[in-house]
């Protein structure tokens, strides 16, 4: 059986609170051996910092503060990730950039708190996991003049256009791809997209409990919600919007997983 890494898994809110273990031993079962658990703010990093603590060798974390909670945002929270960043276990920084589509933030308090993250991040020398919806335009515009100082940078549930991912290409960085293109309503740009993504650019998560593929042929084991399980089913659809073997685009999300992580 192939091995895969879930690069964004949120194994820290109350959805997998009574039964995580169990949520664990499905995962391994199905070959996902390791899973990162994202970080979206301070309490929930220190959380999956914990998960991790509690199970090494098989989850990691990373440790920031998602565009939601920017107005929360203060010099403080920035001192309080650089000590998260210390940890071992804390595999990069983010989740971390800009939403429009929601805007539970002000704009500009989304903008300061990515451009505070962005600056700790090329301090503390780990990866950037990014988040970006409906912000492009800005989101690449910030990212521009300092991705050459980054260690290294992932989008994370990418959902955009072939433009889009196109412009992530260019600045040179990774992109992650979630149950979205298994939706055949929302996923139709997601599908053309992935053409233009190269074997050696591409991972594989599923945004756990978030983004069910709509398209499984079983029953979720709680209604609605996402698991790492399903994992290998969204590398079944991705190769084939990609036009390539299964098995070669599980070796390299592997790949490109392990060298961008440094697992």
């Amino acid at each position: 059986m192939i091995k895969y890494i879930d690069i964004g898994v949120n194994l820290t809110g109350h959805l997998f609170r009574d039964d995580l273990n169990e949520v664990l031993k499905r995962a391994m079962q199905a070959g996902i051996e390791e899973m990162i658990v994202t970080g979206t703010d301070v309490e929930h990093s220190r959380a999956a910092i914990e998960l991790c603590q509690q199970h090494p060798q098989q989850l990691y974390a990373t440790a920031g503060v998602h565009p939601h909670h920017a107005d929360e945002y203060t010099s403080d929270t920035s001192r309080q990730l650089a000590e998260l960043g210390k940890e071992n276990c804390v595999l990069a920084m983010g989740e971390c950039g800009l939403d429009y589509n929601r805007n539970f933030s002000t704009r500009e308090n989304q903008r300061k708190a990515f451009d505070a993250q962005l600056e700790l991040t090329t301090e503390i020398k780990k990866p950037a996991f990014l988040h970006q919806r409906d912000a492009h335009k800005d989101f690449v515009a910030m990212l521009k003049n300092i991705r050459p100082q980054l260690n290294n940078a992932v989008v994370h549930c990418f959902t955009g256009t072939s433009a889009e991912v196109n412009d992530y290409l260019e600045l040179d960085m990774y992109v992650g791809i979630t149950g979205w293109i298994c939706d055949e309503r929302r996923g139709r740009d997601l599908q053309q997209a992935v053409k233009e993504i190269p074997l050696d650019k591409v991972m594989l998560e599923t945004d756990s409990p978030y983004l069910l593929p709509r398209d499984l042929a079983e029953k979720p084991v709680k209604k609605r919600r996402n698991e790492p399980c399903y994992l290998p089913h969204i590398a079944k659809i991705v190769a084939m919007h990609m036009g390539v073997e299964l098995e070669e685009l599980e070796q390299a999300a592997l790949a490109n997983t392990k060298r961008f992580f440094n697992i």
